[in-house]
């Protein structure tokens, strides 16, 4: 091969392997949520979290895209319902689960959302993807012991399955008015970017783990 072929050659190996090795080709990173991660209350769609994360991954280099499967008022029985038509049609190779908000608001049981949870994670690892958790917790006025046991949920899901957590996805942002829309619920865009950097380190280990 001849010096400029041979450059012109080791160059294009070189892009298809940073490529590869940055998420280009692979499978989506799909959110599975709900008003929380759907942009419920925003003025501009690129204001929810989810649509920074997209922009957040293409900004640190990774090709990486991301299905927003979110929808306003989910519960987990809504999203295990839901998943394993996700899993077929979008092969991903992540998935955040962001539920259970709505089931501890109506009082289901954590039983209920304990097994929801546990089926999802499963179907997920069947499919070959990773499973990321988003922890939730609801207001003590629903009671101490029911809320206790609904925020355990998720880091002894964590656990039994070795799948990383992300501890709560509104960390600095639920007890912040200032990063809450009025309703007191849904963050605004200010709360979404502390959402996403709630995400991110957990997001970023996994990718980078996937890269090894």
């Amino acid at each position: 091969m001849h010096a400029p072929g041979r450059v012109a050659f080791l160059f294009f190996v070189s892009v298809v392997a940073w490529c590869a090795a940055h998420g280009a080709g692979a499978g989506p990173i799909v959110v599975l949520g709900d008003s929380l991660s759907s942009g419920y209350g925003l003025s501009r769609d690129d204001q929810s979290w989810v649509a920074m994360l997209q922009q957040r991954l293409r900004g640190e280099g990774y090709g990486y895209e991301v299905v927003n499967a979110s929808i306003s008022g989910d519960t987990t029985s809504g999203g295990l319902a839901r998943l394993p038509a996700l899993l077929e049609a979008h092969s991903p190779s992540v998935v955040i689960l962001e539920l259970g908000g709505n089931d501890g608001l109506r009082g289901q049981p954590v039983a209920s959302l304990r097994g929801n949870l546990l089926q999802m994670i499963e179907l997920v690892l069947a499919s070959g993807a990773t499973p990321v958790l988003a922890g939730m917790q609801i207001p003590p006025n629903y009671g101490p012991a029911y809320a206790g046991e609904f925020a355990r949920t998720y880091p002894d899901l964590a656990a039994q399955f070795g799948i990383p957590l992300v501890g709560f996805l509104l960390e600095d942002v639920a007890l912040n008015s200032e990063l809450m829309q009025p309703d007191g619920i849904h963050p605004n865009a200010g709360g979404n970017a502390v959402m996403l950097d709630n995400v991110w380190p957990v997001l970023a280990e996994v990718l980078e783990a996937g890269e090894t």
